[in-house]
Parts: structure tokens; C-alpha cells; sequence
């Protein structure tokens, strides 16, 4: 176990301040002096009361992805830690500084038992039903009870008779206990069809309810379809799987409407999902043909948008399902494909079904021995479901890179005016075959016309890289940076160092007219992002200060640089960040003053580095005498000078 010390190290005052917020943080440094019987557990989690309106045992753990774990009995609900943790985390940086030991808490005290023991040690703990906390999903299906060897022990004292009277007294007060002893005498008698239609009639009636919750005021309407899930579960323990199957294809149908029109965060969908999987279990154990089982399970994926059929997958896989089986299942699927209608445009709406019927049938083709079906089927269905790229898979596998790279380049024009994302995908597939077949000319071509596409620093610098690979850098820089002053492209075949070295790619974005998606040129955000890439500081700050005459950029770019330049231009930070914090003051906003102090923060460091510290007191009280109106800024101003 790492110590207290190498769990925290590198943690400042500030982070703390980041983590917490400033008021708590405020808050939390007037509390170090009421923290008491600080002390450690083994796993490192730190433990203290500390005393306010009462006494509260407080703790805090740093964990191996450096974020806080925490508690604290206080009553605080507040989003994020409270001021006593944060008291905590403050006391011990203060016992390290002193180099004293965090002693180790004993599980027998107080302090322990106050903080960590939620539940008593009884052995009957989870049967408490006034236990809120204890969360029965932790675990996917609890299939088998545990044992309550003390009810095990009081039962067995008793004689036949008081069993048979405390059974029909547990009845007569508990509706559940007096359903499920009909249920089991259902059962074994042999009475099926009377379960199964109490079944259908209980799935009827939760699937009919409004199924909401509003989780900020704690309220709402979950349909509780555990007692179906436990009934689907006995029926299919006791052989029943044509049944369980039956009444799954009812709750899937009504279920996944209700699905649809649920405000519940996933709660109902969630709850439908956990039954749909007891029928999956049922499908291969019913009376329906292997390869109808498969078209079942096919159908119902495709249709399936809510997820209510995770594990369909781990069916489609069973070795149970033969190549014999998944061929029938072929032409089941082939056959509904024709009874498809054809999409009358490309649209997403209209192909949606249609290509996952397509994936399924190359599957099946692929599972039952005919893979040869596969690309034929995906050559007639490219252009109408726009299916190129699994196409262009499916012919890179097989060895068929010439007719690869003619369906990319045929679905590229198919697609790039009205489905970018296709064409861009394609695109990058062309791409990729370049560089694979070491046509490395080509590959920064293809990086070219992404950077004049959609310029951004990622994609210069992927240019760089292509480029620097056939020894076209200094020529396709110059071209690259000369855009983004001017907005022209340049022409590929030019003569000398000035002339643009790079071919053209076989499909080319179009360009837009006019304006680039709002961007205007000089791009002079982009320059500065780039010589900022390039550690050109002197060149950046130029760049912002010509950009600065025009009045028109994003505050992102300024932080950028002045975060970028402060060790080399300080005056040109202090100035971004000093306009930075007037502008969040304006905003007149708690939150806003809290983000204001962190660059404050900045500007001292920066003005302590270069001794002007004069320089960031008087503008602090410059911000006292401008805002002396402003309690909550105050308080934060406060915050900053320790007062």
C-alpha cells in the first residue's frame, strides 16, 4: 500500500481550490483548526471528525486516477465536496509539512464506526426492508436465495400444524406470499395455461402504464415487472420454453412502445431487457426450428432500438446453429429482402432497415458456406442503401484493390454533396490504400485537401508528417500558409520551391463559395494556432495583435496564447488575462468571480516572476474601488489576498 505521502504528492492548495471551488475551499481552511482524531485507514483513506454545528466523521481517499473519493455525516447536498473534506485534506498537508505521521485508525473506534459501518453485523441485514441503500441490481439475476440459517432454525422447532398456521396467516396478511403459494400449487399440479394467462394478463397491464420519473423532485412511475421476470424464470426452469416464448413475443411488441414513449432515463427499458433475456435463454429449448430461431433472433436485432435484446448475439454465435441452419435462415432473409420496397432516395430513413437486413444476409452467407454470395449481393445493394463501404471492406479481403478503389471513387460522387460523411469516409479509405501501397505522394495529397477542407491544427500537422515523408514539407507549408491568408488553393503542377509539389488526389472535396463554414480570411486564428504549433512566439503575437485591431475573435484564441507566451511575452498575457477577468465581472455571476480568480492567480505568478507584484495589488484594488458593490466578489478578492 502506497503511503499517505505518495498518495498526495504533487497536491497543492490550488488544486484543492480547483476541485472544491473557491467558497468551499474558503470555507474548508476555517475548519483545519476543528479537525480531530485525524488518522488513516489501510487502504489509505483518510478519516477525522470535525466539529461545526455538530461533530461529523469526515473522509477522503485519493484514488489511483488522482480524482476524491469522500463522505461526511454532515447534511450538506450540495453538488461536489463539503467544506469539512475539504478541512481534512487541508489538516493533513498541514501534519506532512511538520513531518508527522498519520497514525492508523482502529476498525473498533468511534470515528470508524461512525464513518463507514452503514449496516449492522447482524447476519439478517439485507432482510431489513426499511434499508434504502442496499440495491438488489448490483448483481444481473439473483437466480438463488441465500440461506437465513435463524429462520431456518425457528421453523424447524415448529410442528406441522403451526407451519400450515403460520402459512395461512403469512397469506391472509401478504398478498406475495399467498400469490406465490398459489402459483407453486399451479405448478405442480400441472395447471400451466392458468399461470401463463395470469402472466399475459399481469404483461398487459405494465406495459399500459405510463412509464415516467422526474428525478429531481424523486418521483414518478416505474412499472415493477420483477415478479414477470421471476415467473418467466420458473416456467423455463420447469420446461415450459414454448410459453416463456410465447408471452416474451407479447411483452417485446407492447413493451417496446411503451419503451418509446417513456420518460424514465432507461428504468422501464432496463427492466423489459432483464425478461427478454430469460426468453433468449427459452428460444433454442422451444419447438420452433432451429432455422426459424435464427430468423427470429435476425428480425428482431434489426428492429431492435432500444436495446431491449443485448445478448442476441451470444445466440447467433451457439455452435447448435449448423451451416445447414444458418442456409435456411439465408433464404428466409433473402426472401424478405425482396419483399422490401427499394428506397426512392438514399436517405437514411429509407436504408436503414434495408442495409442491416443486407449485413445480416452477408453473414448468413458467410456462416452457412457461401461467402461467394457476399460481394454480389453488396454490389447491387451499394448504390441504393449507400452501402459502398462495406463493400469496399468486403473486396480489400478478398484481394480486390483495383475494383475497391472504383467503388470508392463511384460512391465518393455519390454521396459527397448530400452525404459528406460517406463521401469523407470513402475518401479516407482511398487514403489508407495509398499509404498501404506505398504511394506516399498520394496519401499527402489526400492530407492536403482534408487541411483546405476543414483547416485545423491536427490537420496541418498531418500534413507536415505526410509531406516530411516524400520531401515536399518546405513547398506544401509555404502553399498551406499562403491559404489561410488568402483563401486560394493552390494549383497543383507549379515550377521552382514557390510551386505547389503534391498531385492531385483521385476524389476531391468540393469548394465551398464564399465563406468557409463562417470563416473568413486571413484566417488569423488558425496562423496563430499554427505558430503556436510551431513555437513561433514572436510570430503569434504579431498575428494577435494585427487580429486584435479587428475586433473580431474568440476569447479561446486568447487564452491559447496567453497561456502559450507568458514566460516569453508576460505584458501580452497580462493584458489577454486582465481583459479576460473584466469581461467575467461584467457578467455579474458567483461562478463568473470564481473563474475571474483563476486568472488573477495567473496574472500574480506571472507578476511575481517578473517582480511587479506592486503592479498586481494595485489592480486588485483598483477592482475593490470599480466593484466595492459586488459582496460576492469581494469575498472572492478576499479569498485571493489570505484576508
Amino acid at each position: 500500500m502506497q503511503s499517505i505521502k505518495t498518495m498526495l504528492k504533487g497536491l497543492t492548495h490550488e488544486d484543492i481550490r480547483q476541485w472544491a471551488g473557491s467558497k468551499i475551499f474558503n470555507r474548508g481552511k476555517d475548519y483545519v483548526a476543528s479537525v480531530s482524531g485525524l488518522s488513516r485507514t489501510e487502504d489509505g483513506t483518510l478519516v477525522a471528525w470535525v466539529s461545526g454545528t455538530d461533530e461529523y466523521a469526515t473522509s477522503v481517499r485519493r484514488n489511483d486516477e488522482g480524482d476524491f473519493d469522500y463522505g461526511c455525516t454532515c447534511p450538506y447536498d450540495g453538488w461536489g465536496p463539503c467544506k469539512h473534506v475539504v478541512a481534512v485534506l487541508l489538516a493533513v498537508a498541514r501534519e506532512l509539512e511538520r513531518k508527522r505521521d498519520i497514525p492508523l485508525l482502529d476498525p473498533d473506534d468511534d470515528l470508524y464506526l461512525e464513518a463507514f459501518d452503514d449496516f449492522p453485523e447482524d447476519d439478517d441485514w439485507a432482510d431489513d426492508e426499511d434499508d434504502d441503500d442496499f440495491d438488489a441490481d448490483d448483481s444481473p439475476r439473483p437466480a438463488v436465495r441465500g440461506r437465513a440459517p435463524q429462520i431456518e432454525a425457528i421453523l424447524a422447532a415448529k410442528s406441522r400444524d403451526e407451519l400450515q398456521a403460520l402459512l395461512i396467516d403469512l397469506a391472509v396478511d401478504f398478498p406475495e406470499v399467498n400469490r406465490r403459494i398459489r402459483e407453486l400449487a399451479q405448478l405442480e399440479t400441472g395447471q400451466v395455461d392458468k399461470l401463463v394467462r395470469a402472466l399475459q394478463k399481469e404483461i398487459r397491464n405494465l406495459t399500459a402504464q405510463d412509464a415516467w420519473f422526474n428525478p429531481w423532485k424523486d418521483e414518478g412511475n416505474l412499472p415493477d415487472y420483477s415478479h414477470v421476470e421471476e415467473q418467466l424464470q420458473t416456467l423455463l426452469d420447469n420446461g415450459h420454453a414454448d410459453e416463456v416464448f410465447a408471452l416474451g413475443e407479447e411483452l417485446w411488441e407492447l413493451g417496446s412502445t411503451q419503451v418509446e414513449e417513456s420518460q424514465d432515463e432507461g428504468d422501464t427499458a432496463l427492466a423489459i431487457a432483464s425478461c427478454l433475456e430469460i426468453v433468449l435463454q427459452a428460444l433454442p429449448r422451444t419447438s420452433l426450428a432451429p432455422s426459424g430461431q435464427l430468423l427470429w433472433l435476425v428480425e428482431h436485432e434489426i428492429a431492435d432500438e432500444f436495446a431491449l435484446l443485448n445478448g442476441a448475439d451470444v445466440f447467433l454465435n451457439d455452435r447448435r446453429y449448423t451451416e445447414d441452419h444458418w442456409r435456411e435462415a439465408a433464404t428466409g432473409l433473402q426472401q424478405r429482402l425482396q419483399k422490401i420496397a427499394l428506397p426512392q432516395s438514399g436517405r437514411f430513413t429509407e436504408t436503414y432497415h434495408r442495409e442491416k437486413l443486407v449485413t445480416w444476409l452477408c453473414s448468413a452467407y458467410q456462416r452457412s458456406g457461401e461467402p461467394q454470395k457476399v460481394i454480389p449481393l453488396l454490389e447491387e445493394e451499394a448504390d441504393r442503401c449507400r452501402s459502398y463501404d462495406a463493400l469496399v471492406k468486403a473486396l480489400l479481403e478478398v484481394g480486390e484493390r483495383d475494383q475497391a478503389r472504383q467503388w470508392c471513387i463511384r460512391g465518393f460522387k455519390q454521396t459527397v454533396s448530400d452525404a459528406p460523411g460517406i463521401a469523407s469516409g470513402l475518401q479516407k479509405r482511398l487514403r489508407q490504400m495509398a499509404e498501404e501501397e506505398g504511394r506516399f505522394d498520394l496519401s499527402a495529397a489526400y492530407r492536403a485537401d482534408d487541411f483546405f477542407d476543414q483547416p485545423s491544427v491536427s490537420a496541418y500537422d498531418k500534413l507536415r508528417q505526410a509531406s516530411e515523408r516524400v520531401g515536399v514539407w518546405s513547398a506544401v507549408r509555404k502553399g498551406g500558409l499562403d491559404y489561410l491568408q488568402t483563401g486560394r488553393r493552390p494549383v497543383a503542377g507549379g515550377k521552382g520551391e514557390a510551386g505547389w509539389p503534391l498531385s492531385e488526389p483521385e476524389v476531391k472535396k468540393p469548394e465551398a463559395k464564399g465563406k468557409i463554414r463562417g470563416a473568413s480570411f486571413p484566417d488569423s486564428e488558425m496562423l496563430i494556432e499554427i505558430a503556436i504549433l510551431e513555437e513561433r512566439h514572436d510570430d503569434a503575437v504579431a498575428i494577435y495583435q494585427e487580429l486584435a485591431k479587428s475586433k473580431r475573435w474568440s476569447w479561446s484564441i486568447d487564452e491559447k496564447l496567453a497561456q502559450t507566451v507568458h514566460a516569453t511575452h508576460p505584458d501580452i498575457a497580462l493584458q489577454i488575462w486582465k481583459s479576460i477577468v473584466d469581461r467575467l465581472i461584467g457578467q455579474v455571476k458567483p461562478k463568473a468571480y470564481e473563474e475571474a480568480a483563476g486568472y488573477l492567480r495567473k496574472m500574480h505568478t506571472v507578476y511575481g516572476q517578473t517582480g511587479c507584484l506592486a503592479d498586481w495589488k494595485a489592480l486588485i484594488a483598483r477592482l475593490r474601488v470599480e466593484h466595492k458593490a459586488k459582496r460576492r466578489l469581494m469575498e472572492v478578492l478576499n479569498g485571493l489576498e489570505n484576508r
